[in-house]
């Protein structure tokens, strides 16, 4: 789900993480003056508004500007420089096909913002990312330069970086909105909340009671302690957490429902999910679901999940914890979503979490401390490598076959 303001207006909708900022606001929104030509970036066709500063649209992802406010063409109908700059594009016959006008429009009007008395090469150069095949460019500076020079002459001074006060993507550190909960939050008996659990709050959305997975997979592990033993430590909600390397229980907000985060770091990607999680028991079936949400602020990355886990007494002194996980991650982090991949990772993620239960059982008594987080690097190489020997493995078979 993506959450942003598109002229003024509060849009709510979903939409694929591949999606384009281009085609959404053409094929979702029908603000169709966003005009698409080279869709490489190149050509400036596609120019809009994030946060005040002209993008590319055609490369930059929807899901990257949750949060962001985002101003296409049709909202620059009552602009007062766009007013101006239509004017001076009629008068110097600045225009024929109109095709690369709104984009051209967009980044003359970020110029006209911050230039205060530029050369002809200053335009020129300055506008050197938006192509036109029809004028020469001739009628484009000359327009762009009779603005500025009557705003200046009328006293109004170029803002320096057009108002802009940092580097970095534009749209980017957005992706959170506050949200307000009525249930009181109270501190986790052991777990200090140090504001987290506000964090959490604020970060993730409601937690999906229904969602359509993006993946799921079963697994299964045995741990060599009694059914009833794992029941009663699979209720202790801040030290399964600890089992899970990365995650920590930050709040209990209230019967059911816990703030937590996840820590994650995928090469130069350093992720920290802050999010809730609804848990659900079932004693008689020995049976649990638990479904969560959460967001990285900085790369703009959700997620949405469900477990569902069932324990299963293999002998009186061993339990079977058998698992159906589904998710779903959209955002920078979901260029990492390939099933077969995340499957594998996560399967190894299992793996080290009934290590550590199964050393938590073994010594009950011991303070708890959380497993350090996931570096999920190592993780992922072992399983391209994985994945990439499989796929020669039956390259070469066939080969035989034939």
């Amino acid at each position: 789900m993506l959450a942003l303001k598109i002229n003024g207006r509060n849009v709510n909708a979903e939409v694929e993480p591949r999606t384009h900022l281009a085609d959404f606001v053409r094929e979702a929104q029908n603000l169709t003056g966003t005009h698409l030509g080279c869709e490489h970036g190149v050509c400036g066709a596609c120019t809009i508004l994030v946060d005040g500063v002209p993008v590319r649209s055609c490369i930059t992802y929807a899901v990257s500007c949750a949060g962001a406010s985002v101003t296409t063409i049709e909202g620059l109908d009552d602009d007062e420089i766009a007013k101006e700059l239509r004017a001076a594009f009629s008068r110097e016959h600045a225009l024929q096909c109109g095709y690369c006008t709104p984009g051209m429009l967009i980044s003359a009007r970020d110029l006209v913002l911050r230039a205060q008395s530029p050369s002809e090469h200053d335009v020129r150069v300055a506008m050197s990312g938006n192509l036109c095949r029809c004028t020469g460019y001739v009628g484009i500076i000359d327009a762009i330069r009779s603005v500025i020079g009557d705003r200046r002459a009328r006293g109004i001074t170029a803002i320096p970086g057009a108002g802009r006060s940092a580097l970095g993507p534009a749209g980017s550190d957005h992706g959170h909105s506050a949200v307000t909960r009525d249930a009181a939050v109270h501190t986790v008996p052991g777990v200090a909340a140090r504001g987290e659990a506000q964090d959490a709050l604020t970060a993730g959305e409601k937690v999906p009671a229904n969602f359509t997975p993006q993946a799921s997979f079963d697994q299964s592990f045995v741990v060599h302690h009694p059914l009833d033993d794992v029941w009663r430590f699979f209720a202790d909600v801040p030290a399964v957490a600890a089992c899970l390397p990365g995650a920590s229980v930050t709040a209990d907000v209230n019967a059911r429902t816990v703030a937590g985060k996840m820590r994650i770091k995928v090469g130069p990607i350093a992720a920290e999910f802050h999010g809730l999680a609804e848990i659900d028991r079932d004693p008689e079936a020995r049976s649990g679901t638990i479904r969560g949400s959460g967001q990285d602020r900085r790369s703009s990355s959700a997620t949405q999940g469900v477990i569902r886990y069932r324990l299963l007494p293999v002998d009186p002194q061993s339990t079977r914890v058998e698992l159906n996980v589904g998710y779903r991650l959209t955002g920078t982090l979901a260029q990492f979503s390939r099933s077969d991949l995340v499957q594998d990772i996560a399967s190894r993620l299992i793996a080290m979490f009934a290590q550590n239960l199964e050393a938590r059982l073994a010594r009950p008594g011991e303070p708890l401390r959380p497993a350090a987080e996931l570096k999920a690097i190592p993780l992922l190489f072992s399983a391209v490598m994985k994945w990439t020997g499989a796929r020669l493995t039956r390259l070469f078979t066939r080969g035989e076959r034939h």
